[in-house]
């Protein structure tokens, strides 16, 4: 999450973000392999991302906060490309990276947010 913050107030590469968070204690005893699939996916496929999201948030994505939105890329990269992950587990993860970096109620908003895109997304689950 941290990472696609910087992404989005910087503008940087993934392979630059990466290279920064790979020696940090961020990551440390993290899953290297996941991380960098995340940040690669999230950046690469944020048009997308983005364009799925549109149909769930309540504004613009530009006008989203930031930690939301790169909690919310994470959200939807999970539920379109991870199918192995359980929705439940995808807006569980999400709520608690917004109670952690996000705005006061933020967690609500993320929560709402993955779960209706849970239903969309991941029908068989329900």
């Amino acid at each position: 999450m941290q990472a696609l913050y910087q992404w989005q107030l910087t503008q940087q590469t993934d392979a630059e973000i990466g290279a920064q968070f790979a020696d940090s204690k961020e990551l440390e005893g993290g899953d290297i392999g996941y991380f960098t699939e995340l940040l690669q996916g999230c950046i690469r496929l944020h048009e997308s991302l983005d364009g799925a999201l549109k149909e769930f948030v309540d504004r613009p994505i530009e006008q989203l906060d930031p930690v939301e939105h790169a909690i919310l890329l994470i959200g939807m990269y999970e539920m379109l490309h991870r199918l192995d992950i359980p929705y439940r587990v995808i807006i569980n993860e999400g709520v608690e990276l917004s109670k952690r970096f996000g705005a006061t109620d933020g967690h609500r908003y993320v929560n709402a947010v993955l779960d209706k895109a849970a239903h969309t997304n991941r029908v068989a689950e329900h």
